[in-house]
């Protein structure tokens, strides 16, 4: 069987970054301003996995995006849709690891 995260890095303590208490934990940070975030809107025919891509080095980060921005699981947001994307991945990895 194939998993979505088998090949993700893991981070601290082993687990993996895309995990329920990983998504969890960032937008807990998010709601208290833990997490130095910058906006980005989107476009037409943009998805998630690709924005994530150009704006975190790596498409299999789209959840920290989604997570981040209380959008749900879709890989596609309708256009005019606010992201927050996170600053640096290094409080991404501090935050849930």
């Amino acid at each position: 069987m194939i998993r979505r995260y088998q090949n993700t890095k893991k981070i601290k303590g082993g687990r993996m970054l895309a995990t329920p208490q990983a998504a969890r934990a960032l937008i807990a940070a998010v709601k208290a301003g833990r997490l130095r975030l910058r906006v980005r809107v989107v476009k037409a025919g943009e998805r998630l996995d690709v924005i994530a891509g150009e704006e975190l080095g790596d498409a299999r980060m789209w959840w920290i995006i989604a997570a981040c921005s209380g959008i749900g699981w879709g890989l596609q947001t309708p256009p005019g849709t606010s992201l927050s994307i996170p600053v640096k991945l290094s409080e991404v990895k501090a935050i849930t690891g």
